[in-house]
């Protein structure tokens, strides 16, 4: 018979490899922002929180705050280096204000996680007490980091275009939040479960979104590509007769 902590490791190594394939689900996204050297309507929220989210969890998984949680540490881990990636493109292509307003996200997330990580170490002395504190904190960031693309479901319901929400990140935002919600309820962990949970439904509501919008989609981009063609066809229209009169000139 599997015993209750095999199954959960080998849940937890699934978990990270899910988790890895979500931090990489946004790699085309940000593929298009460097090939057209812009980032549009590309929200960096959800890069944002997931930034200071991954750097909570790395700091609850530490055996000084919650013991046998290494595997949260080392996925979140990782997350941390990709996402500091997807920031540093649209630091590169976004505007002006833009780019500042990231900046200094960044640098008021980033100061947060120090400060935390001094006062919890040095004033709290008990890994009960750490993992209560961090944990709190972490389901709070998580929650958040979860339901980041509020913003960008409502764009998709206003425009009827899932153009700028990214399926892929949908997808695995949906069996992350399955996989890492499994992996706490079998040595139960309320701060990994409860987050996680509504992670799941917001990952569904972003799937069920995609599908409702799916065939609009691709008619509002097949409008846009077939106006597109049709201007460029008026154009040369246009300057057809100037290049005949030249030639005979």
């Amino acid at each position: 018979m599997v015993s209750a902590d095999l199954a959960r490791n080998v849940i937890g190594v699934i978990g990270n490899i899910i988790s890895i394939i979500l931090f990489l689900s946004t790699v085309p996204t940000f593929y298009k922002i460097w090939k057209r050297k812009s980032v549009e309507r590309f929200s960096p929220v959800p890069y944002l929180v997931t930034f200071v989210n991954c750097g909570l969890w790395i700091f609850y998984g530490l055996p000084l705050v919650h013991p046998h949680s290494l595997l949260v540490t080392t996925t979140n881990g990782f997350g941390i280096v990709i996402e500091s990636v997807y920031l540093l493109l649209f630091i590169i292509y976004s505007d002006h204000k833009k780019r500042i307003r990231v900046l200094l996200t960044l640098i008021v997330e980033t100061i947060f996680l120090c400060v935390l990580v001094i006062l919890v170490l040095s004033l709290t002395h008990t890994t009960k007490l750490r993992s209560a504190i961090v944990g709190g904190i972490a389901v709070g960031g998580n929650i958040v980091m979860y339901a980041s693309p509020l913003s960008v479901m409502k764009m998709v319901i206003t425009t009827k275009s899932v153009e700028y929400m990214p399926f892929l990140l949908s997808l695995f935002c949906f069996a992350n939040g399955i996989c890492w919600f499994s992996y706490a309820l079998i040595r139960f962990d309320p701060f990994v479960a409860v987050p996680n949970g509504i992670g799941a439904l917001f990952g569904l509501a972003q799937l069920i979104l995609y599908a409702t919008f799916y065939k609009s989609t691709q008619e509002i981009i097949a409008k846009r590509e077939g106006n597109s063609e049709l201007t460029l066809t008026d154009m040369n229209s246009s300057t057809g007769p100037v290049n005949n009169r030249l030639d005979q000139v």
